[in-house]
């Protein structure tokens, strides 16, 4: 059995199963079981992964949607933990860390004050007041800003990194509870009294938002922490004010930590050259403005890491292959990348340091350029590691080169 669990397409069989029989009037504790074994061992990407190819082949979102009860009854221990050497979530104004603590009042105002209200009214209570009922529920609206965050801050960059399905299926619930919370709204504010419609209205939207809460921190946010790179979620940080909060004043503006390389070369003790601004090198000089040009003038993209891992310089090519803004000076290269492909990184900088290899070479298609990526141990002349140079070129081109060629072109 084990070694079927292991095999994707089998995986994949089995949830079009699940989906099936929940459709048929299944409940969630009939099928939990075999969710639960079927996802055991496995990550919460590749559940998103598995559910996407289902899209993919024309699942419909609302059949897929149908699993979010049994990922919500099922995912508490069954899913192995990320572990991350950084949290960056439990900063104060990291917008994961902001989601959080709008998730702690929403569950307040849910647990501590909607509810036992509406327990005490369902008992026959006179003094509840259907006026306190809606002052609390307007109060809830606010929710609105946190599921708009998320949907078109957050959404969009799982969406460029291939992960459509998860954020489909949480945005149409999010509409159910939008849409739950202006149904009561409108009970609420209405002359004729249903108490049994409101109770049913109010309940079910309560218990999605709970479930909502349980989602995002089990399934959403961890997924996200291991996709979006470091400046991703500085972007999101610094768009989420045009949006709002919901309920709560984030605990600050967050800033990833990074070096001052300017600092950096200070306390090294490398000081600018005292030669009319040019630079020595071994065979020859230059000033910086010639160097700058000509480094940006290589047909390849170069980077630079420094012995202590901070990004320190990049080129500025007319035809870039990769896209780096210049505010990853400075920062950890680890940071640069996406958590799921840190390790990646870490082990080719600890092979390159440690002596273990001089350079590491990979090759990728992107479209229609062939790239070639390689990574070079910078050593100086007394063999002490200074630090890795990336060099990526597009060699498509060249791999199409044949025969000779002699003469100028005419253009």
């Amino acid at each position: 059995m084990s070694e079927m669990i292991n095999n994707r397409e089998y995986r994949q069989k089995v949830l079009k199963e699940l989906i099936r029989e929940l459709h048929n009037g299944k409940s969630v504790d009939e099928v939990k079981p075999k969710f639960e074994e079927l996802i055991k061992g496995i990550s919460v990407s590749e559940i998103a992964e598995m559910e996407q190819a289902l899209i993919m082949e024309g699942m419909p979102v609302e059949e897929v949607q149908r699993l979010c009860d049994v990922h919500a009854a099922v995912f508490k221990g069954s899913i192995e933990e990320i572990h991350r050497q950084k949290n960056p979530e439990e900063v104060p104004g990291h917008p994961v860390h902001s989601f959080k603590l709008e998730n702690v009042e929403i569950k307040k105002l849910v647990e501590n004050e909607i509810k036992p209200q509406l327990e005490r009214y369902k008992n026959g209570d006179t003094t509840v007041s259907l006026k306190d009922l809606e002052g609390a529920f307007k109060k809830l609206w606010e929710i609105d800003k946190h599921y708009s965050r998320k949907e078109n801050l957050l959404f969009p960059y799982l969406e460029k990194y291939g992960i459509t399905a998860p954020p489909k299926v949480m945005w149409g619930v999010d509409d159910e509870i939008r849409e739950g919370i202006k149904e009561v709204n409108k009970i609420l504010l209405s002359n004729d009294e249903n108490k049994g419609m409101l109770l049913e209205k109010a309940e079910e939207t309560l218990n999605k938002v709970v479930e909502m809460i349980f989602k995002e921190e089990k399934i959403l946010f961890p997924m996200a922490l291991e996709t979006l790179t470091e400046d991703e979620w500085v972007e999101i940080s610094r768009a989420s004010n045009e949006i709002g909060y919901c309920l709560i004043t984030p605990g600050g503006e967050w800033k990833p930590a990074r070096a001052d390389v300017a600092e950096k070369i200070q306390k090294e003790g490398i000081q600018p050259s005292e030669n009319k601004g040019y630079v020595e090198f071994d065979a020859g000089c230059l000033t910086p403005e010639e160097i700058n040009a000509m480094l940006n003038t290589l047909p390849i993209d170069i980077t630079f890491v420094d012995k202590d891992g901070a990004v320190k310089y990049f080129t500025q090519g007319k035809e870039r292959i990769f896209a780096r803004p210049k505010t990853i000076i400075g920062r950890q290269v680890q940071n640069c990348h996406p958590p799921a492909s840190v390790h990646i990184v870490e082990k080719i900088v600890e092979d390159l340091k440690s002596g273990k290899k001089d350079h590491e070479d990979f090759w990728i298609k992107m479209g229609e350029k062939y790239v070639y990526i390689r990574y070079f141990a910078v050593r100086n002349e007394k063999g002490e590691y200074l630090g890795v140079m990336e060099v990526t070129q597009d060699i498509g081109p060249i791999q199409k080169i044949s025969g000779e060629k002699r003469l100028l072109s005419d253009d």
